[in-house]
């Protein structure tokens, strides 16, 4: 085992045991970090405790140069800021080149949100007159009222749902939060619950919350196509993923007042400086409203 295996074999355990990160995202940090390997195996540095942080930064300009998007950008950045972090701590070596690297603004862009009418739009879309559509209604209002991750949306047991609370209880990393849910969500899961989930079982003993049409967990990909069904249908221009209900979720509670911490416990974000994206959008939206309506902007 050469010495860049041994010490990306470290990192997964570090991940694994110490960060807790999530399957998704241990997998991720890895393709990164070993992708970042093969790169510099092809240069002159050819060893990972070598790397300076030009190289770096030459491999996020590849990265881009090659047609990746921006969130695979942003991820391999905090993948490599994470793992040379790591062995800076272990001792193997004694300045993290990815410490300073930082993307450049074409790089760098905000989530895109929704507003709050295209929200309004987007919801009303299912037809609460069937089956599927009391399901995805509750799912579609669920996500937006608490912003939780489709993962987490998708893991929900029934038992985690408490109606007469108004609350949820989420389970992310060997932790959990809980959040609270506005009435017109509480109302739809309700109906969900109580008259559609119990005949589109396959199994009486299955635990999940939202099932499938055959009665099975509702799976990542299922929830997906759901979503750009229901985009289509709304004619919304954006592009909508279960995440940009997220990113509307914590923007649109910080337009209205809510402090970033308590939208970071509800986003079960690790780290404030994830949950601050947010507070970028709001102020990039107010500027851009005082240059198209103040007179003199």
């Amino acid at each position: 085992m050469s010495t860049d295996e041994r010490l990306i074999g470290k990192f997964e355990t570090y991940l694994k045991t110490e960060k807790q990160v999530s399957p998704n995202t241990l997998v991720s940090y890895l393709c990164d970090v070993k992708q970042f390997c093969r790169y510099i195996g092809r240069q002159e540095t050819a060893s990972l405790t070598k790397v300076k942080n030009e190289n770096v930064a030459d491999y996020l300009q590849w990265l881009k140069k090659s047609g990746k998007s921006v969130a695979t950008l942003s991820r391999s950045a905090a993948a490599l800021k994470c793992f040379y972090g790591f062995l800076r701590a272990i001792g193997e070596i004694t300045v993290n080149p990815a410490e300073r690297v930082s993307l450049d603004k074409q790089m760098r862009k905000l989530p895109q949100i929704l507003t709050s009418n295209e929200v309004e739009l987007f919801l009303e879309q299912p037809d609460c007159g069937d089956v599927k559509g009391i399901r995805d209604k509750a799912m579609l209002e669920l996500l937006y009222a608490t912003g939780i991750r489709v993962s987490e949306l998708i893991a929900l047991n029934a038992v985690d749902i408490n109606l007469s609370a108004g609350i949820i209880r989420c389970r992310s990393r060997d932790k959990e939060r809980f959040i609270p849910m506005y009435s017109v969500a509480i109302k739809a899961i309700s109906d969900y619950m109580d008259d559609i989930r119990p005949n589109m079982l396959a199994d009486q003993n299955e635990v999940a919350l939202f099932v499938n049409m055959n009665g099975n967990r509702m799976s990542r990909q299922g929830f997906w196509k759901i979503v750009k069904a229901y985009q289509q249908k709304a004619g919304i221009k954006k592009e909508i993923t279960p995440h940009t209900l997220r990113h509307s979720f914590a923007a649109h509670l910080l337009e209205n007042g809510a402090d970033l911490h308590s939208i970071q416990e509800m986003l079960g974000h690790a780290d404030i400086s994830s949950t601050q994206v947010y507070a970028k959008i709001v102020k990039k939206q107010l500027k851009d409203v005082y240059n198209k309506a103040h007179p003199r902007a």
